[in-house]
């Protein structure tokens, strides 16, 4: 065959033409990752979101002072005065990473661009990882369906695109190649070779676990494997000490690192491992004790109580600390059907429940063509064996295993679509491969009972209508497919707002912070900045975005909800000397009567969310419809008299009528008004305000503004 013709050998490895495709095809599956990606590079070159410009920093720790330092090192920008332990408090293995990359592969970039790349291109190399997983499973063919679709994938380009300096690509990329090995090892007929594979594996899902704790989600299917194993393969010498070292290796590399370390291996993670060795070990002493007709019974049996006792064990651990309890996150991610009561938690936008919309939209087609998987495998065995496209049994039963615990974890957050899509990926690619398969086949005339080579028309339909789904979720709809959705510009030059722009009002509020306030000011704001200031505005913050000490976030929640003589009062206590708030608006209309909207996403449109983690009642501050603000908030609060900006009245979103007062389905209008001027002789003194704010032209504004604190301000004792 043309396939099979060899162009030329290197030692004993014949290099044929399908194996020029395969790397072909590898590279435009890298190359579509890379260009999707690297969308928002139009906007600018910058880190996204919030959380990469800690990993930033710490990443230049490691690169100026060496990893002895870095272990050491108690951060005392964040958190202020409590700081912060880094190792025992971070991704590790993700600051690690970088850090080695860059001293190799490097020098030529500052160590800031290196970061924003460094995403884009562990990511888009992951496309030949998940090939490599996927091959094993199903064969070349699924491999590479595997790798095109890695590289369009929505939920996983979302959190892996430009500047996503975060844990999620590296962590992928890790847990992926680790399940590899492992089931290349298993797979294996070499037993030295099946030794390296396991060490190996084990040794890089560990890695994975130490760069993201949502690679704790591969540990679910894996244990879930071990209880499935002992029924579906008979080389029981091999499995009965296998899957214990791979098991022993992970959980010892593991408890090499703070994070996830020795709680993940006494908690549920190590449970989830440690267990399922252990029945598979027990479960293959009894089924060889046992009569060959009673084997199959016995070790069903066994696999019974198991499962009883491990429920039971769990849901006692709730009250009594037998395991180590994860937190609620990672019990949700299990169990969707807990509702949380932490409005911290809810408040982030990545830990909303995924919704069935949301879900059609990031799985889009895949999810047809994994349920054609589905069907496929598990087809009668008569219908199976027609097909040239063998799956082991192990390999059939990690599958569906794999598929149906990522669907079923990515409803608890939104953030977890990224399993469901890697779950669609593995069924979605080996179902289309065993279809392909078939339909391409030839049939010897030979043969009795032959089956007709499938006609050139059928062929040539099929190709098209493949083509046709893979390309529906690339370019529908016109203005948010799942190519231009990601046409959007890093969170630091929109402010994480809806608004479709790109400024430097951020950069240039953060560098005035820099080189206009004493190095040792302590900057208080919502934790959502925390790691913006402290990084490019080089100055400590009260809080970040890592929530390690929830209760300082609900009382910065508590001070900015409180009367302004109070609130000061706080800010002294809290050792604050500047405070700062984000406030996204809108002009409607120009001088000389300029007229607002406030909405976007700033601190105007995060306030429900202060009042619930404060605890106090939204009544008191908001109207009915839960966003506008009541007379209470904005005369008040020392929020509301932050905001440059008050109330002239509503208007009636469906008539256009005018009110003075609050009206159901009213939206507010607001004309600038700065209560705590650079002048004034209040407890906040305005030092700072966006450009953007004395923009004269009609559009959004990314208004951010720093009140230094008066200390000389003197409280009206009947406040």
């Amino acid at each position: 065959m043309v396939s099979n013709l060899k162009l030329f050998s290197t030692g004993k490895f014949d290099f044929r033409l399908h194996h020029l495709l395969i790397i072909g095809i590898l590279a435009i599956s890298f190359s579509i990752s890379f260009l999707i990606r690297s969308q928002s590079a139009a906007f600018g070159f910058e880190l996204n979101e919030f959380d990469p410009f800690f990993n930033y920093r710490a990443t230049q720790f490691i690169v100026d002072n060496g990893l002895g330092a870095y272990f050491e090192w108690h951060d005392d920008m964040t958190w202020h005065p409590i700081g912060r332990n880094v190792s025992a408090t971070s991704q590790v293995m993700l600051h690690v990473t970088a850090a080695v990359m860059y001293q190799i592969f490097g020098s030529s970039s500052s160590l800031y661009d290196f970061t924003i790349l460094f995403p884009v291109v562990f990511g888009s190399l992951t496309t030949i990882i998940i090939f490599a997983l996927v091959r094993v499973i199903g064969g070349t063919t699924a491999g590479l369906f595997s790798s095109l679709f890695f590289a369009i994938s929505l939920p996983i380009i979302v959190r892996g695109n430009l500047g996503w300096f975060k844990s999620e690509p590296l962590g992928l990329f890790y847990g992926l190649l680790g399940l590899y090995l492992f089931l290349s090892a298993i797979k294996s007929d070499n037993k030295k070779h099946a030794l390296i594979k396991l060490i190996g594996g084990g040794i890089i899902i560990a890695l994975g676990l130490a760069s993201w704790g949502g690679i704790q989600f591969f540990i679910i299917p894996l244990g879930l494997f071990f209880l499935v194993i002992p029924f579906v393969r008979k080389d029981h010498r091999f499995l009965i000490w296998s899957i214990p070292v791979f098991t022993a290796i992970l959980l010892l590399t593991a408890m090499a690192f703070e994070r996830p370390g020795i709680d993940f291996v006494f908690g549920v993670g190590g449970f989830l491992l440690i267990g399922p060795s252990a029945f598979l070990v027990i479960c293959i002493l009894i089924q060889k004790i046992s009569k060959e007709e009673k084997k199959l019974r016995n070790g069903l049996s066994f696999l019974a109580g198991t499962i009883i006792a491990g429920i039971t064990m769990i849901s006692v651990s709730e009250i009594f600390p037998i395991i180590n309890m994860p937190s609620f996150r990672y019990l949700n991610a299990i169990n969707p059907f807990l509702t949380t009561i932490d409005p911290l938690v809810d408040s982030v936008a990545e830990h909303a429940t995924t919704t069935i919309d949301q879900s059609f939209f990031f799985l889009s087609v895949f999810m047809i063509f994994a349920g054609l998987a589905i069907w496929l495998i598990l087809r009668n065995q008569e219908k199976q064996t027609a097909s040239s496209i063998k799956i082991h049994n192990d390999m059939i039963a990690f599958t569906l295993i794999i598929g149906i615990i990522g669907v079923h974890v990515s409803s608890a957050f939104i953030r977890l679509e990224v399993f469901a899509a890697l779950s669609v990926i593995i069924l979605s690619s080996i179902g289309l491969s065993i279809l392909t398969s078939e339909l391409f086949r030839t049939y010897k005339p030979s043969k009795k009972k032959l089956i007709k080579s499938t006609r050139t028309i059928t062929k040539i339909s099929y190709v098209v209508i493949i083509l046709i789904l893979f390309i529906l979720p690339l370019s529908i709809p016109a203005k948010g497919n799942w190519i231009n959705s990601q046409l959007i510009p890093a969170t630091i030059l929109n402010g994480g707002t809806g608004f479709g722009i790109a400024t430097d009002d951020w950069l240039s509020a953060l560098a005035w912070l820099k080189n206009n306030t004493p190095q040792d000011a302590v900057i208080a704001s919502w934790w959502d900045y925390g790691y913006w200031i402290s990084t490019l505005g080089e100055r400590k913050s009260l809080a970040d975005n890592s929530t390690i000490h929830t209760s300082i976030i609900k009382n910065i929640a508590k001070m900015l909800l409180s009367e302004p003589d109070r609130a000061w009062q706080m800010l002294q206590e809290m050792d604050a000397d500047y405070i700062l708030i984000f406030i996204s608006s809108q002009k409607i209309q120009k001088d000389p009567n300029s007229i607002y909207i406030l909405s976007g996403g700033g601190d105007e449109s995060k306030k429900q969310w202060f009042m619930r983690i404060a605890e106090v009642p939204l009544s008191k501050f908001l109207q009915n419809d839960g966003i506008s603000g009541t007379d209470h908030f904005w005369q008040n609060t020392l929020f509301g008299k932050m905001i440059p900006y008050s109330p002239i009245g509503y208007i009636d979103s469906g008539s256009g009528l005018f009110s003075e007062t609050y009206q159901p389905g009213s939206v507010g209008i607001y004309t600038k008004d700065i209560k705590f001027p650079s002048d004034g002789n209040g407890p906040l003194r305005l030092a700072y305000s966006s450009t953007s704010f004395e923009d004269e032209n009609i559009g959004p504004i990314l208004g951010i503004f720093i009140y230094e604190i008066n200390k000389d301000y003197n409280p009206n004792s009947e406040s």
